[in-house]
């Protein structure tokens, strides 16, 4: 297929989704956790699951950048862009995740300089033409966003840029995913691996999955007929008694991945210690610092953070969502306290967390088991 029409073709569509309803036995439940938030926010907005038989439950997992930012970190971007003298430059979806002081948009109501840019390269031409402040960049991501930070790290050290640095909190893929397969009690069966993760790590990164928790990962793009075939590739494994990571994504993830971009990765930053996630706490060697190379780039060396440990809102039950074990409409302030005009958590805000993907797309729908197949 070469066309985006085809990706979305009902006549395929429907093939594979028999060809699902003849690999699952009656009465069978098999959990199929769809990494990325972008998968989530694609499933919800072509009505996937409704067309999906009963005995495949898809659930959400912690992909979503944005989502899995605790709120003491925000609380660090908060005091950092309210240091006199300094702008915080960083992406929209950013701007409006809830710390225990309020958002980056309300600091910026508050008088902070916040500015919302499309790149961390933006933030560093920024610091070119404003040489009288300080600009520092909010990073954010996994291994899919991480390379543009470290280029951009790379290009500031070898301009001499003297008035940039980097708020990193860049994440990786694999901790997270060993916390939820460890997790007693929370069963999932089969991985549909993130696109553009993969398209950095390449599809090898998963084969953990496989060798040491025996169950299957099949690497997705975004479009329906993508995931329905990802699914069907996910099923015909367990028909087959096979456990093997494989790659629908061919026509842009490969096995060994971006090896350029990995190796900018390696050159400008390491794992820290440990990293503390929303809803799966701190997990060691998960989350990424700058090295000390570039230390001279490093906003958490050149400035006073307070370090912020702060526990989410107990009504809240996004930590539960990002792992799987809540679906977005049975949190009980979603969609009344919680909105994305005036969210709770971190999952209501991002345009890829699965509380806003279902708010958008799915909240007035009948329930999956009401609803005929292919309504």
């Amino acid at each position: 297929m070469r066309y985006v029409d085809e990706y979305r073709d009902p006549e395929l569509a429907h093939g594979l989704t028999a060809e699902i309803r003849s690999l699952v036995a009656p009465g069978e439940t098999v959990r199929v956790m769809e990494v990325c938030g972008g998968h989530t926010h694609a499933i919800y907005r072509h009505g996937l699951e409704e067309l999906l038989p009963p005995e495949v439950e898809l659930v959400h997992g912690p992909g979503c950048p944005v989502c899995v930012i605790p709120m003491g970190r925000v609380d660090d971007a908060i005091a950092l862009a309210e240091t006199g003298g300094l702008t915080l430059a960083t992406f929209g979806d950013m701007l409006r995740v809830p710390g225990g002081r309020g958002s980056l948009l309300e600091a910026k109501a508050r008088g902070a300089d916040v500015r919302m840019v499309y790149s961390p390269l933006d933030a560093l031409t920024l610091a070119g033409k404003e040489p009288g402040r300080h600009v520092a960049f909010l990073a954010i991501g996994f291994e899919t966003t991480a390379p543009a930070t470290a280029v951009t790290l790379l290009r500031a050290r070898a301009e001499a840029v003297p008035n940039f640095s980097v708020f990193c909190n860049h994440v990786l893929i694999e901790p997270p995913l060993r916390a939820i397969l460890e997790t007693p009690g929370l069963r999932v069966d089969a991985f549909i691996g993130p696109g553009h993760v993969s398209s950095v790590i390449g599809t090898d990164a998963y084969r953990f999955i496989c060798e040491e928790y025996r169950r299957p990962v099949v690497v997705s793009a975004f479009e329906p007929v993508d995931l329905l075939q990802s699914i069907a590739m996910i099923l015909r494994q367990r028909a087959e008694g096979r456990c093997e990571v494989e790659n629908q994504y061919t026509r842009v993830v490969r096995q060994e991945g971006n090896e350029r971009a990995l190796a900018a990765i390696a050159k400008t930053m390491e794992p820290r210690e440990d990293f503390e996630w929303r809803g799966l706490g701190a997990l060691p060697r998960s989350g990424l610092r700058i090295r000390d190379a570039f230390a001279a780039f490093d906003a958490e060396r050149l400035f006073a953070l307070p370090d912020a440990r702060i526990e989410d809102p107990k009504a809240c039950r996004c930590g539960d969502v990002l792992t799987g074990q809540l679906r977005p409409w049975e949190c009980g302030v979603f969609g009344t306290a919680c909105t994305p005009e005036r969210p709770l958590g971190t999952c209501m805000v991002s345009s890829e967390g699965a509380c806003a993907a279902f708010f958008s797309y799915g909240r007035l729908r009948r329930p999956r088991e009401e609803a005929s197949v292919g309504a």
